[in-house]
């Protein structure tokens, strides 16, 4: 009887181990934690709306396969542990001398590149890719190619449409498109470059994601702030520019930068969503699907956690 008992105990530890070898896929998947920090409130309403955006950017999120989404809402977090072991930190607020990254005499700019150096990707959004180039300039380059340089680059409300995307995973399922926006153009891309190619440099692979080429209307102003127009703005009229772009840097980590995100209520259209939301995933390495990110958004969804702005 023990040596029965002994056997069939062997038998069921080989089948164990051979079904082992058989499981699928799923169950050893890695798990990629995305962490998605919003800015405080800023802009009249149904503009700027960080707190709102990252809740239903989580929301479309949150259905993708071994994806583990966390938000942070009205800037940096007082418990810094939500940053511990992620894969992706995107942040979507207002930039520029008040941006959340720069304060704390540049020791948030060191706990971002101690992240870089561990191969975490990175996403700035909207206001959030404007830096002081002095505060900031550097850093920006370094870890998403480029950033918002006042006066340099400029920041007209304009429709443009985006027909031709580049082959990459952002743009799986993304169809062309048309949408107004506050679209940040000219940006101060590294080594000068003019960003709407691919380009290899340094160590980095850059590629331009929307790309549309502004009419002199829109290169003549006025510009949100300041109105303009500036001289270099118009004297490139005909250039494409690119106002989504994507990078992999040589410490094997990834960046994107998009420069719409004006108005909240864009994100009711499916393509301007998809686009975003599949590159949350690429700067996490998760996997995108064939046909993008697809998770509808309803009105109720747009109305969801907006900031009280004196409505």
């Amino acid at each position: 009887m023990a040596l029965k008992r002994s056997i069939a105990t062997l038998t069921l530890i080989s089948l164990t181990l051979f079904s082992g070898l058989f499981a699928s896929d799923d169950a050893f998947a890695e798990t990629h934690k995305i962490v998605l920090v919003a800015g405080k409130p800023s802009h009249p309403a149904r503009m700027h709306e960080f707190n709102a955006g990252v809740q239903l950017m989580a929301k479309c999120l949150q259905d993708q396969p071994d994806v583990d989404v966390h938000f942070v809402l009205n800037g940096w977090p007082k418990d810094e542990s939500v940053f511990e072991d992620t894969d992706a930190v995107v942040f979507f607020m207002d930039g520029g001398g008040r941006h959340e990254i720069v304060q704390e005499n540049g020791k948030r700019l060191k706990t971002i590149q101690s992240w870089t150096e561990k191969g975490v990707g990175l996403g700035f959004m909207h206001y959030g890719v404007e830096v002081v180039a002095d505060q900031a300039g550097e850093e920006m380059k370094r870890w998403v190619g480029g950033h918002y340089d006042h006066m340099f680059s400029c920041n007209p409300i304009w429709e443009p449409v985006f027909n031709q995307f580049p082959k990459h995973p952002i743009t799986q399922g993304v169809e062309p498109f048309k949408i107004k926006d506050e679209w940040y153009f000219n940006m101060r891309f590294l080594a000068g470059i003019e960003g709407n190619q691919p380009v290899d440099l340094d160590g980095m692979k850059f590629v331009p994601i929307l790309v549309a080429s502004p009419s002199d209307d829109v290169r003549d102003g006025p510009y949100v702030y300041p109105q303009g127009p500036y001289e270099h703005i118009e004297a490139s009229s005909g250039r494409a520019e690119a106002m989504m772009w994507a990078v992999e840097r040589a410490d094997g980590g990834r960046g994107f930068g998009f420069t719409g995100g004006h108005f909240h209520d864009n994100w009711g259209n499916e393509n301007f969503r998809k686009v975003v939301l599949n590159g949350v995933l690429w700067i996490a390495k998760a996997e995108i699907p064939a046909n993008g990110v697809e998770h509808p958004v309803s009105e109720d969804d747009l109305n969801a956690n907006l900031d009280p702005k004196g409505r």
